[in-house]
């Protein structure tokens, strides 16, 4: 019989980032960590501190990699890229699309907006779940027997975790269990994920805040 090894895979959602305009950056470049952001990274990197912690890996976007980075120095680690955790596609991406002053005023805007379980405005549920679940497996070997930290972003997490526990990848935006700074963590024994842990280092923030 083949002795189970206990592999963790954590999925942390990077830190506040600076966005002055308040807009929907989604995938664009130049978006970094705000102070604030800056000292959850550091917040998450001590938190780990004692973790077997072999290997750490980030969305190519800034701020994950600022993210990413304060962990990977205390573990004396390079920090892998891995476009599949990269953030979701979406058509409002640049624009502003807050109550009240956003583009989902406009009524040219709402045809984006005619299918919500797909959705219709950006990249597929399911294509998410898919890229991120590679992801996870891909970091599970890497690290097997220890612990690896993948740094991504709200809607690709917490799109994962509802795929891993068969609830419907359609969601209220406002119930996602995926603070700024959140740990996600993913427990396998050998290849099989027998639990989901999620806790918050940097303090709980309101999944209506955009940070993504």
């Amino acid at each position: 019989m083949t002795r189970a090894r206990r592999t963790v895979v954590h999925f942390l959602r990077h830190g506040e980032v600076h966005n002055p305009d308040g807009i929907l950056y989604g995938r664009l470049s130049g978006y970094k960590l705000s102070e604030q952001g800056q000292r959850q990274a550091i917040t998450v990197a001590e938190t780990l501190a004692h973790h077997d912690i072999a290997h750490v890996v980030a969305s190519p976007l800034q701020r994950a990699q600022e993210t990413a980075t304060p962990i990977a120095s205390a573990h004396r680690l390079d920090v892998a890229t891995d476009e599949q955790l990269i953030e979701s596609e979406n058509d409002f991406e640049g624009m502003r699309v807050s109550v009240g002053d956003g583009v989902l005023r406009q009524p040219r805007h709402w045809p984006k907006l005619r299918n919500p379980f797909l959705p219709s405005w950006g990249e597929p549920y399911r294509d998410v779940a898919r890229r991120m679940l590679g992801a996870a497996y891909r970091a599970r070997a890497a690290a097997e027997g220890r612990e690896a930290v993948c740094v991504s972003h709200q809607l690709p997490i917490w799109t994962l975790r509802r795929f891993l526990e068969a609830r419907p990848l359609w969601h209220d935006p406002r119930s996602r269990q995926c603070s700024l700074a959140s740990l996600t963590s993913l427990v396998f024994d050998n290849e099989t994920l027998v639990d989901i842990d999620y806790c918050e280092p940097a303090g709980h923030t309101d999944p209506k805040v955009r940070g993504a």
